[in-house]
């Protein structure tokens, strides 16, 4: 289990990437995208620090996440410059598909609702 140290450099982390992402990268495979930053789970040596996100647009996950990858060191000197940390985590991006497959299941569960409705009929 992380520490509350851990926790709250996790959600800084969290917060000052979403800014970033949301205003200050260019690249346009990134500022075309909805991009969310879900979560962010940095080792205890603060060398390394997954960042999921979740992309809205099925097309363009990929290219978000070379585009994320490409603006890394960007990304790791702001988060320096801006959260005071011995270290700065290298930064990992990951793709969270979890609200994707929320949103199928609700979808399917609606399905299944409508169909057992129209055959109670």
């Amino acid at each position: 289990m992380a520490s509350q140290r851990i926790i709250k450099i996790n959600e800084a982390i969290r917060k000052e990437l979403s800014e970033l992402v949301r205003s200050e990268i260019k690249d346009p495979r990134v500022s075309g995208a909805m991009i969310s930053v879900v979560d962010v789970d940095t080792t205890n040596d603060l060398k390394f620090a997954k960042v999921f996100i979740s992309v809205l647009e099925e097309s363009k996950k990929e290219d978000v996440l070379v585009g994320l990858n490409a603006a890394g060191g960007f990304l790791r000197k702001e988060i320096a410059r801006r959260i005071n940390l011995r270290n700065t985590p290298q930064l990992i991006f990951k793709l969270d598909e979890t609200i994707a497959y929320g949103m199928k299941m609700s979808k399917m569960i609606d399905d299944v609702l409508k169909d057992s409705e129209s055959n109670e009929l």
